[in-house]
C-alpha cells in the first residue's frame, strides 16, 4: 500500500479506538445510572415488578452493546499494532494482500474478501 494510504488508515483506526472508548465509558455511566432507583440508592432492584422487568432488559443490552464494542476495540488495537509492525493488509486466510478498498472500508479487516465469505460459509 501506499504511504498516503497507511496514513489514512491510521487516522481512521486512532478515530475508531477514540469513539469506542467515548462509547465505553458512556455505556458505563448508563449502567451505572440503570442501578440507580428513584430515591438516589445504589439498589438494583426497584420495587415494582415492570420496573424490574425494564431495568433488567435496559442492563442487559448495555452489556451486550458493551461486549461488542469491547470485541471492536480490541480488533481496532490489534489492527493498529499490524500497521506498526508493517504486517498490516496481508489477509490472514490466504496470505495474499487485502484490497485497498476493504482496508478503507473496514480498517480491521484481517481476511481479504474471499477468505472472509469462505469463512463466514464455512461457519453457517
Amino acid at each position: 500500500m501506499k504511504k498516503k494510504d497507511l496514513e489514512r488508515i491510521e487516522a481512521l483506526l486512532h478515530e475508531e479506538r477514540e469513539r469506542l472508548l467515548a462509547e465505553l465509558e458512556h455505556l458505563d455511566h448508563s449502567f451505572l445510572e440503570s442501578v440507580k432507583d428513584a430515591s438516589g440508592d445504589l439498589s438494583a432492584y426497584s420495587f415494582h415488578m415492570a420496573d424490574q422487568g425494564s431495568d433488567a432488559y435496559e442492563r442487559e443490552m448495555n452489556s451486550l452493546r458493551s461486549s461488542a464494542e469491547g470485541r471492536l476495540l480490541m480488533e481496532t488495537v490489534e489492527a493498529l499494532r499490524r500497521l506498526y509492525r508493517g504486517e498490516y493488509g496481508i489477509c490472514a486466510g490466504c496470505g495474499e494482500t487485502i484490497a485497498r478498498e476493504r482496508l478503507l472500508a473496514m480498517p480491521q479487516a484481517t481476511r481479504c474478501l474471499a477468505c472472509k465469505t469462505q469463512e463466514e460459509r464455512a461457519g453457517r
